[in-house]
């Protein structure tokens, strides 16, 4: 092919565009930092290039649908190809619907749609989707295809239903079975409903699952007890999919940088506006308020966090989506991970939600409340391959320095503080010495608010707990 690529591929990128790129349907299983995203980007060119379509509908979550929008498509996509690309967002005003209007015009451009998964819940996310496939010959691809797993979701039915008449389909995801197995038949069967020869959820459990029956509450049920050939389910899906780990991928640089982008709810959005401008804020009768620009920015960290701390001590739970986006990259890794946050409040959320999800004896923590004994087992217990442990949460103020935990290759920083020096050290506690695979650094970021800058300014090595002190401060805020 004498295709020009605007950014040089590694080794199991250009392996899964040589499997992948011409095929009708196919399925890019490649865990997160292995640069899935630049692959299908590529392959969008190069069929774009052989005149086989001319629009492509990426289809991810709220956290990463702008990334595609801002970073990947821009870094990725050939300069030669000129592109019509425009990011979804619904009741945004006359200016989006008319950029949005553009991509039904004809033209020899390549027509880019980007949406949110969610947006596939509505009506009119449905009906924008299904008029823009219907004005180009398409291809259609589902970032972590997980968020479809379940067949009775509406945006589930809502993807399938788009997808058949779309000529060339792709889904993407790190680890495409989070739970089990089941997971599977949906992912697949939107690709196409022959693939793994079950027409139906129900054929495809009674193939895969062990079944049995248990008594509640006077009602006999049925429940998933096990998983039986495993190995046939493993070959049906050999022909059609590429898997990756960062393990296998020696090319890979040794750090990989990423982030998460999240949106401010209603309530969230309401009282971080009260702050930003008043330096005081009110929730169910609480009230906080602010002495000076240091206090407001860590208290509207803390409202991008997720809570609220009145001054009287006492903090109220937010609604937020952090730590649904913190879950929704934990089901996309594979191996062991630990979790920063900068807030005590916060750790406990974490760690109850990782026990429900994955079980109690999976997650420890490393922070003040932790004992020196609970420390130590701790980070044995990260550090043995063998133990069920995959997540340690902790802040970098405690966990930061000194100690060892390169049992991990992923580290996600739920929430940033303010000090430089916190933060290279906690990056450092899985690159020492022992480390033998590539690392992966994820940070969440509450869009539109202060997270924003202070991500910024530690990337960028200022630190802004000794830069500036007092009032000069505002023009962050």
């Amino acid at each position: 092919m004498h295709y020009k690529f605007k950014s040089k591929p590694f080794a199991h990128q250009l392996k899964a565009l040589e499997m992948s790129w011409d095929k009708k349907v196919f399925a890019y299983f490649m865990e997160m930092g292995t640069g899935k995203s630049k692959v299908l980007i590529d392959n969008i060119a190069m069929l774009y290039d052989k005149g086989k379509i001319n629009g492509a509908l990426i289809v991810a979550p709220k956290g990463v649908y702008k990334t595609w929008h801002d970073e990947q498509i821009p870094d990725h996509m050939p300069e030669h190809i000129e592109k019509e690309m425009v990011l979804w967002e619904s009741g945004a005003g006359k200016k989006k619907e008319e950029e949005l209007n553009k991509l039904f015009k004809s033209s020899d451009d390549l027509h880019i749609l980007i949406m949110n998964v969610e947006a596939l819940s509505t009506k009119k996310g449905k009906i924008f989707a299904a008029k823009f496939l219907s004005c180009h010959a398409s291809m259609m691809a589902v970032d972590e295809s997980t968020t479809i797993k379940n067949p009775t979701a509406i945006r589930t039915k809502t993807i399938i239903d788009l997808g058949k008449d779309v000529k060339y389909k792709r889904i993407l995801t790190g680890s495409p079975v989070t739970k089990s197995p089941l997971d599977l038949f949906t992912q697949c069967y939107f690709l196409d409903p022959w693939l793994l020869d079950q027409q139906s959820y129900y054929s495809f459990k009674t193939r895969y699952a062990i079944m049995r029956q248990i008594n509640v509450s006077g009602r006999m049920i049925q429940i998933v007890s096990g998983y039986r050939n495993l190995g046939e389910l493993s070959n049906q899906l050999k022909p059609f999919s590429f898997r990756c780990l960062k393990d296998d991928c020696l090319d890979l640089p040794a750090k990989t940088f990423m982030k998460r982008i999240i949106q401010l709810t209603d309530e969230q959005q309401k009282v971080y506006d009260q702050m930003k401008k008043l330096a005081l804020a009110e929730l169910n009768g609480k009230l906080t308020t602010t002495v000076n620009a240091i206090t407001q920015i860590m208290r509207l960290h803390q409202i991008t966090c997720g809570h609220f701390k009145s001054d009287d001590g006492t903090v109220q739970k937010l609604k937020n989506n952090r730590l649904d986006e913190l879950m929704d990259v934990l089901s996309e890794m594979e191996g062991k991970a630990v979790i920063w946050a900068h807030y005590r409040y916060d750790i406990e959320v974490i760690v109850s939600a990782i026990k429900k999800e994955y079980g109690d004896n999976t997650v420890v923590t490393y922070y003040g409340d932790t004992t020196t004994d609970d420390r130590q087992k701790a980070i044995k217990s990260i550090q043995d391959p063998e133990s069920p442990v995959r997540f340690v949460v902790g802040t970098p103020q405690t966990g930061g320095y000194g100690i060892t935990l390169t049992g991990a290759s992923t580290m996600i920083y739920y929430s940033n503080g303010y000090d430089l020096e916190k933060r290279q050290q906690s990056e450092a506690r899985i690159d020492r010495i022992g480390q033998t695979r590539n690392m992966t650094y994820i940070d969440l970021i509450a869009e539109k608010t202060i997270d924003e800058k202070i991500v910024k300014a530690l990337r960028d090595k200022v630190n802004i707990a000794t830069q500036v002190m007092g009032e000069e401060l505002k023009e962050w805020i």
